[in-house]
């Protein structure tokens, strides 16, 4: 360790002189910080194939767009943009942006010199350990400096992981905010969907009370047997317990809709119908390299890659000693106690080295462990990639067959309502038994409830598939960041 200290008469020229050696250290020192250990970041490499197996509509890039407009449901648009800006999920993830924005500031200011304000007195008969003829004091003031010089690369390291990092919590708001859309939509499609179960039902119960009120009339006037009055009435109590258990479901979901958009429950207004709800155009699913570079789940485990990859660095520079510079310039003055006071400039530095000479390979291992926790990083990002073609294999098969089964309904619907009507009348006729016209008012009551079902299926695949292809832009904003990127590329 070399300290120089210094007391002289405040004279321009040794302040130049100490100012220029001063920022010849600090030059050296930023010249010194041009190495960095540990591996640079590579992209892992994933086999894909060139199409989606069940992809009808083969193209080579996704639409990019705010797919739940495809809707055409104004009040789904809505309760989507109050989500987005009230959901507590959405607002804790860019309260997590910031945070890691704001590390990243913090974690940079490492590599560059700390300066604050030093001051020390010392009163006594001795100083440096030398007795003096008296009593005295001695009082010292300045700027001082202290800089571990980024010899290895240790804070740039850990700035890239910061820089990461922010960048993984970035796509992590963005997957939360998919999510959120897709939640919400999602749950508002099912809450059309036991709508319209609820009226299915409470229509049934009208139907089943009238036809109660005509085999009651039958049964008093000796025409039709007990049998047929009883199971007229089990008929109506079937359709009865049903309106309970569709008006519990829709109250529930309406609840978690509210959730879901940051709010205490409340009653969701003005609903349109499971019925008349359109159905997007099909769209382009994309080829596989486009979907790497479109989900957000894949890109926040890339860069979470790319942190811990950097931070292996950070690791291996702790391994190596590390070199700091400490200065001062100020004033001083030393004072007799029997005497008047002097004073003077006063500047003073000092460099250091400590580094590691025997810890029993902690180090090393601290460096060893770093890596495993890259490489378990690597198979994360692996893995995300592979769940993602999957979501969209799973999401292509599910809409193109829900679509199949969706028109199977519709005729069994309209069959099932016909052989009710034609074996009630049958049955007015005398024609045939009571259990007829039962078995078919059963199996249109069935038919009718399914078909709401699987119309809300082939809605939430199609939401699915959305948010498998990487939910498309979000805001009109990032539509036109995204516009006059590629626009700007064009040019160049």
């Amino acid at each position: 360790m070399l300290n120089i200290l210094k007391i002289e008469t405040k004279n321009s020229n040794v302040i130049q002189s100490v100012a220029k050696n001063l920022l010849i250290v600090i030059i050296i020192g930023f010249a010194m910080s041009s190495c960095k250990v540990g591996p640079n970041f590579e992209k892992s490499e994933v086999a894909t194939a060139p199409t989606f197996r069940y992809d009808s509509i083969q193209a080579d890039t996704v639409v990019n767009l705010r797919w739940w407009e495809l809707f055409n449901n104004s009040e789904l648009d809505s309760l989507i943009i109050i989500g987005l800006q009230e959901n507590k999920d959405v607002l804790t993830a860019a309260s997590r942006v910031q945070q890691a924005m704001i590390n990243v500031g913090f974690t940079r200011a490492d590599q560059y010199p700390g300066f604050g304000v030093s001051a020390q007195a010392n009163l006594g008969n001795v100083v440096g350990g030398q007795p003096l003829n008296g009593d005295a004091g001695i009082y010292v003031a300045g700027v001082a400096m202290n800089w571990e010089i980024d010899f290895w690369g240790k804070y740039r390291r850990a700035t890239e992981a910061a820089k990461a990092s922010f960048v993984a919590s970035d796509y992590a708001k963005r997957s939360i905010q998919i999510g959120v859309i897709t939640a919400i939509t999602q749950t508002y499609f099912q809450l059309l969907d036991f709508k319209w179960r609820l009226e299915i039902a409470q229509e049934t119960v009208i139907s089943r009370q009238r036809g109660l009120e005509i085999i009651s009339d039958k049964f008093e006037h000796g025409v039709v047997p007990q049998i047929d009055l009883n199971q007229s009435q089990i008929q109506l109590s079937i359709a009865e317990a049903s309106i309970p258990l569709y008006q519990r479901q829709l109250a529930i979901t309406e609840t978690s809709l509210a959730i879901l958009l940051g709010r205490n429950p409340y009653s969701i207004l003005n609903l349109s119908t499971l019925e008349s709800q359109e159905f997007p155009s099909d769209i382009p699913s994309g080829i596989p390299s486009t979907l790497l570079e479109r989900r957000p789940d894949i890109m926040a485990a890339e860069n979470r890659f790319h942190a811990e990859t950097a931070n292996i660095g950070v690791a291996e520079a702790q391994r190596f000693p590390s070199i700091s510079l400490t200065g001062l310039i100020g004033g001083a003055a030393t004072q007799q106690l029997s005497s008047a006071a002097t004073g003077g400039f006063a500047w003073s530095a000092s460099a250091g080295l400590l580094g590691p000479l025997v810890n029993w390979g902690k180090n090393k291992k601290r460096a060893e462990i770093q890596r495993e926790v890259a490489l378990q990083s690597a198979y994360d990002y692996e893995n995300t990639i592979i769940q993602a073609f999957k979501e969209v294999e799973d999401a292509l098969i599910t809409n193109s067959t829900t679509k199949t089964e969706l028109e199977a309904r519709k005729r069994q619907v309209d069959a099932a309502v016909s052989a009710r009507d034609l074996s009630l009348d049958r049955y007015n006729g005398g024609v045939t038994s009571y259990l007829e016209v039962i078995e078919n008012d059963r199996s249109a009551f069935e038919a009718e409830l399914q078909y709401s079902q699987v119309r809300q299926q082939l809605l939430n695949s199609y939401i699915l598939l959305y948010k498998a292809l990487g939910g498309g832009w979000i805001t009109v904003q990032e539509e036109q960041a995204a516009a006059d990127a590629a626009a700007q590329t064009q040019e160049n």
